[in-house]
């Protein structure tokens, strides 16, 4: 109860008036707005609604009790308004902007994918060097059926037939890859919740496939032919894949949390948006790669150089590169969620 009514008002009108003032900055969409003023207008707002609680008591004050009632409202509809704008997804500032930052963000995670990959390569490279049976065991989709010298003539002389095994199934067979790929991918961040070891062991596992795939080829020298094979495609799907294992290992630190004294619900909470960004952009980059190899990585000489199918690959490849490690880099320490 108030004792002091005009005591009251003159106490507390300074924070009406300077809710006022934010509300009316708040209001011009050209006007800057920090998270500082946000936890103020917050602030101010429940201040305000608490003093206009006390004053109903009050028949005497109708004219003031009618201000805090407007003041409380705009105020209650700007922080919900300010909410929705907040999270106004535009696809562009997000894919060019919020996912590159994503992945530096957490870009030691990816460092630790890396490694895993190399070293599961290095572990596929010389399980199917000592041991050319384990090449039936260890490489899929038909690789470790035949030789590769064999597969890479009947594909060139496929081609040199005219003889287009794709035509009319290139869109079916693009769906399907973006498809696999991106269950895969889905599969190696929801495995982070194994504390990240269902991830880890997913990536070494695709890691010596890779390994043991390049050797067959190498070994049978048809280096070039793999690079124009897998270059185009590759260059954007493997790193998706690996992008996809940095979302589990962030998943994973954030169930172990690690160093952080707060709940799993509130780590969960504080990393999801970066999963979903992360996962996302994962989706996109498949979406390109499916794309790829079904219209463009598949076609071999004699019908598209290998030269071609290389600098193809390689442009998009570095272009890659220098998008994660640069795209939005002056707007690092921006907070998305402050229009």
């Amino acid at each position: 109860m108030i004792i002091d009514l005009e005591n009251f008002i003159e106490i507390e009108r300074p924070y009406w008036d300077e809710l006022e003032k934010l509300l009316a900055r708040f209001a011009q969409t050209d006007a800057k707005k920090t998270i500082d003023d946000a936890q103020r207008l917050h602030y101010l707002y429940e201040r305000t609604s608490s003093d206009l609680n006390k004053l109903t008591t009050f028949a005497s004050e109708p004219e003031t009790r009618r201000y805090l009632e407007t003041l409380v409202a705009r105020a209650y509809g700007e922080i919900h308004a300010g909410r929705f704008r907040g999270h106004t997804f535009r696809p562009l500032h997000w894919f060019f902007k919020t996912f590159p930052r994503t992945f530096r963000k957490h870009v030691k995670a990816f460092q630790l994918i890396l490694l895993i990959t190399f070293a599961g390569c290095l572990f596929g490279w010389f399980a199917v060097q000592l041991d050319p049976e384990a090449k039936a065991v260890l490489l899929p989709f038909g690789h470790g059926e035949r030789d590769a010298r064999e597969r890479v003539q009947r594909e060139e002389e496929a081609f040199a037939e005219g003889d287009d095994r794709l035509a009319g199934h290139k869109a079916q067979f693009s769906a399907m890859l973006m498809t696999h790929n991106t269950r895969v991918s889905i599969t190696a961040m929801a495995l982070g919740a194994s504390w990240g070891l269902g991830t880890i062991i997913l990536i070494f596992y695709n890691g010596v496939i890779m390994g043991g795939i390049v050797f067959d080829y190498v070994s049978s020298e048809q280096t070039e032919f793999l690079i124009a094979w897998l270059l185009p495609h590759g260059s954007i799907e493997i790193p998706a894949i690996l992008l996809a294992g940095q979302a589990g290992l962030v998943l994973g630190a954030g169930i172990i949390g690690w160093g952080k004294r707060i709940s799993l619900r509130e780590r969960m909470r504080e990393i999801a948006p970066d999963l979903v960004t992360l996962i996302g952009g994962v989706a996109v980059m498949l979406v390109w790669a499916g794309i790829i190899e079904a219209f463009f990585s598949q076609y071999h000489e004699p019908v598209l150089p290998y030269e071609i199918k290389i600098a193809f690959g390689s442009i998009e490849l570095l272009a890659l590169i220098y998008f994660l490690a640069r795209a939005g880099a002056g707007d690092d320490k921006e907070d998305d969620n402050v229009s």
